[in-house]
């Protein structure tokens, strides 16, 4: 949790931009309400500062003097301290029973790891300097970071300092590195002894009478909706959340709000209050006006009774005839990943953003792909965007590190961590996602379809499991195996979301989605039928109907059958399966997606379109065929090739 700032550490700039222009901005700094209702004003905004807590220092405890003792007596090899308060706290009531100095000497002698600047400040004062301190942002993953870089602490006995609730996520990972871990707990959060304040601006949020909400520790989250819930408005205050910017100081206020279905539209590059007020002078105006064009999309979004527009233009597309296995007049083609790395157009918007910024830009992820269509001359588009964004409103962490791919900060490694995957019960925030469907549909010629997708279920429980690539995928099959009950709960909480998610892309403006089971080779055909058909099945069912959806997955040909049984109007094929031979064994009743090796498009064009008609030959012009890579196209693939692909096939299957 980041404690509210104080001190140096406030880090306010001498000259916050007056960019609010009126707006009302809510915050809930108790210790530094005057310094945070100044800055608001500064920025021009318009400030509603309510204490929302106060720090109740604890009795020192058995456990606390146990563990003085401890320190004393060199049964402690490591002492993590999380809060400037909670240090200064800890000398105190330890020093009511234990000699101070020897205390502090003992605390000298072993390994320390300050949490941040707070700790530090705070050492200081007693002369004491910390061992090693974590880096900016200053949360529980930087000290996780920390100890992978300089600390192994497999077999040591370490003690975390807490403030005013168990970081279950710094625990386990110091459990998970083989340390055995003892809380040290030396004061707990409370509302403030006056809650008139707090309860005025609650009634203002959920009144819809405040434009920004401004954030800087979880516990000010968790008061709010108190106080709320006590008022019996915490329904209104969440549903009033969504029209106003939320603004967080930092990854671990993030993460609470998400944990507790709230949005988050604002996280400053420092997590500082000034830098906080001020990231949310300069965006909030601009949030603001996106939030509300998003929602009027989203509540005109009405899947039940949805019809598809059976007259609109792309109805009658190759692609979306072949999808209800009628004839075409060429074999239709797409490319998975067809705006990617292996086009200049897309490189060059890539190099000004990261890749997780990119898939949050609507307007760029409309661009490259519309860029892309027209550049390749494909039969469908597909929507700009990633497998792995779903899984942040649902309380992971996400990080698409330089070179390494995505890596989720907090997996789930045990069965009771299943609980901290968060019911995504709403796609408020993935509004980009849709807004890149509106944005993308809106750019495209009428007469071509649009594809949404999404992960499915196997594959983000994996990642959120793994918390990266993985080969053997032991610690998925390790959580499947040990604990039906878990999976059951992770796989039915991920295909509930997967499904809404797929639906609000249809209601955006998508004519088709597909499912990416892209790790699911990994299981033989029992577990799949045993541990993943059902929810596959599940997210399938619940599409609008009418809609078609392709099933698609890789890496074992033997699951063939069993995607086919999960359902899809179109069943995906890797290369690693001949189409005729899949098809057969499919059958007759659904259409089929592929399935050209990706390394294909690294010869030269004869063989190329050697390879096209092996597979257009297969195909046999059976309606219900759709042109596809069996994956998405290679990096070092040159575009000419593509497009020499698409008119290959074009040309060798026109009727």
């Amino acid at each position: 949790m980041s404690s509210p700032p104080s001190g140096p550490d406030r880090n306010i700039p001498e000259k916050t931009p007056t960019n609010f222009a009126s707006l009302r901005v809510a915050a809930f700094e108790s210790r530094m309400a005057g310094e945070m209702e100044a800055m608001i004003t500064r920025a021009g905004g318009l400030p509603r500062v309510s204490p929302s807590m106060r720090e109740v220092p604890l009795d020192a405890s058995r456990d606390t003097i146990d563990f003085a003792h401890r320190l004393l007596t060199g049964q402690v090899d490591v002492v993590v301290l999380m809060t400037g308060v909670g240090t200064r706290q800890l000398v105190e009531q330890v020093s009511r029973h234990v000699d101070r100095e020897r205390f502090l000497a003992a605390l000298a002698d072993v390994t320390t790891i300050a949490r941040g600047p707070k700790p530090v400040a705070v050492l200081k004062t007693f002369g004491l300097a910390p061992t090693y301190r974590a880096a900016e942002p200053n949360t529980w993953r930087e000290v996780l970071s920390l100890v992978d870089e300089r600390l192994p602490i497999a077999n040591l006995n370490v003690a975390v300092q807490e403030y005013g609730q168990p970081n279950v996520s710094l625990i386990a990972g110091l459990e998970a590195r083989g340390a055995k871990v003892e809380c040290v707990r030396v004061y707990r959060w409370d509302l403030p002894e006056d809650t008139a304040a707090l309860e005025a601006n609650v009634r203002e949020i959920a009144g819809g009478n405040v434009d920004v909400l401004l954030f800087t520790s979880s516990q000010q989250i968790h008061n709010l909706l108190e106080v709320a819930r006590r008022l019996g408005l915490a329904d209104a205050v969440r549903e009033a959340t969504r029209r106003m910017v939320v603004a967080s100081i930092g990854p671990t206020t993030s993460e609470t709000l998400r944990q507790l279905n709230l949005p988050v539209d604002l996280e400053p590059e420092h997590s500082k209050m000034g830098h906080l007020v001020q990231a949310a002078a300069e965006r909030s105006g601009d949030l603001l006006a996106r939030k509300k064009q998003v929602i009027s999309v989203l509540e005109t979004l009405h899947v039940e009774g949805m019809v598809i527009d059976t007259k609109a233009p792309w109805y009658e597309s190759p692609f979306m005839k072949a999808c209800r296995r009628e004839p075409t007049p060429v074999t239709p083609i797409w490319l998975m990943r067809q705006a990617g790395r292996y086009m200049a157009e897309y490189r060059e918007v890539r190099a000004k953003t990261t890749f997780l910024e990119l898939c949050k830009n609507p307007a760029l992820c409309a661009e490259v792909m519309i860029t892309a269509v027209n550049r390749l001359g494909v039969d469908a588009a597909i929507i700009f965007s990633d497998l792995l964004p779903i899984l942040e409103p649902m309380g992971m962490q996400l990080e698409f590190a330089a070179n390494e791919g995505p890596v989720i900060h907090n997996p789930l490694r045990e069965a009771d961590d299943v609980d901290r995957l968060v019911e995504l019960e709403s796609v408020d925030a993935l509004h980009f996602v849709m807004e890149t469907v509106r944005q993308t549909r809106a750019g495209l010629s009428d007469k071509l379809p649009l594809i949404g997708f999404a992960g499915a279920p196997f594959t983000l429980a994996s990642y959120a499991i793994e918390g990266g690539g993985s080969r053997n995928f032991l610690h998925t099959k390790t959580l499947m195996y040990r604990d039906e009950g878990a999976w059951s709960a992770l796989m039915g909480r991920l295909s509930r979301a997967v499904a809404r998610y797929l639906n609000a892309q249809i209601a955006a403006g998508a004519q088709a989605v597909q499912l990416f089971d892209s790790w699911v080779g990994c299981l033989g055909p029992d577990d799949y039928r045993r541990y993943v058909l059902p929810y596959v099945k599940a997210v399938i069912e619940a599409i609008v109907p009418g809609v078609p959806v392709i099933n698609f997955a890789t890496g074992n040909p033997a699951l063939v059958p069993l995607l086919a049984e999960a359902g899809g109007a179109v069943i995906g094929l890797d290369w690693r399966v001949r189409l005729d031979e899949a098809w057969e064994t499919i059958g007759p009743d659904r259409g089929v997606q592929g399935n050209l090796d990706p390394a294909v498009l690294l010869a030269d064009r004869v063989e190329i379109r050697r390879r096209a008609k092996q597979i257009l030959d297969q195909a046999a012009g059976r309606p219900g065929h759709i042109f596809n890579l069996g994956h998405g196209v290679l990096q070092q693939t040159p575009v000419d090739n593509a497009i020499a692909l698409v008119d290959a096939v074009h040309e060798l299957s026109r009727k």
